[in-house]
């Protein structure tokens, strides 16, 4: 997740791209029939009263935000860092991959409007969760595919949809099902990276976008 220097530019799209986007393992899709809206709220405030809150960890989160942010009933989309032991960590200590902790968005929705499961289908669609510690070129601990569920119900639901996603890949999913710890909100450099970066970010152009269009989402 860093700026993609332009002789890198070829490699990173051939190896990061397809990997990143497309799992060789997948032999079909769940992916749900969700309303789009230009973007959600880049909120770090309570979330209102009635909405639920879940925090996902799938690669870059660059990319697992740009997603999110574009699905009706999502409220807000915050980039951050969850399940460390270092506390108020920074981006740099994340990188050099021994804080513990994983780069994850914290996703507050309307559970009348977007159910947990859908939220959950399309973190399964989004990523590789077969593949431990990396997604396409990013590799490291920080990658793991991990869901921090709030409350047991998002438990429960969290295990079932794991179960019901296996069948549509053909390789174990390695997605860990966590109780949620401590957030750290990443630097404001990282949140809403995407959509303020994406006409001048290489990794942008050449990793998130291609995904964006995979999902039939706006890029």
């Amino acid at each position: 997740m860093k700026a993609v220097a332009l002789p890198a530019l070829f490699s990173l799209f051939f190896i990061g791209v397809a990997s990143c986007q497309d799992s060789s393992s997948q032999k079909g899709s769940n992916l749900p029939k969700s309303k789009m809206k230009e973007h959600a709220v880049d909120s770090k405030n309570a979330p209102p009263e009635g909405y639920e809150t879940i925090s996902l960890g799938a690669g870059c989160f660059w990319c697992v935000e740009a997603v999110y942010q574009q699905l009706e009933g999502v409220h807000s989309v915050v980039s951050g860092y969850m399940g460390g032991f270092v506390p108020n960590p920074t981006y740099e200590q994340i990188c050099q991959k021994n804080t513990g902790h994983i780069e994850v968005v914290q996703v507050v929705y309307d559970p009348k409007k977007i159910s947990t499961s859908d939220v959950l289908a399309w973190f399964w669609e989004l990523h590789d969760p077969t593949s431990k510690d990396q997604q396409g070129a990013d590799k490291g601990p920080q990658y793991r595919s991990a869901v921090f569920y709030h409350s047991e119900e998002q438990k429960k639901l969290t295990e079932a949809s794991k179960k019901e996603a296996q069948k549509i890949f053909s390789k174990p999913i390695v997605t860990e099902v966590r109780k949620a710890e401590k957030f750290w909100v990443a630097e404001d450099e990282h949140q809403n990276f995407y959509f303020l970066n994406k006409r001048r970010n290489g990794y942008c152009r050449v990793v998130i976008q291609p995904k964006l269009l995979k999902l039939k989402l706006k890029n």
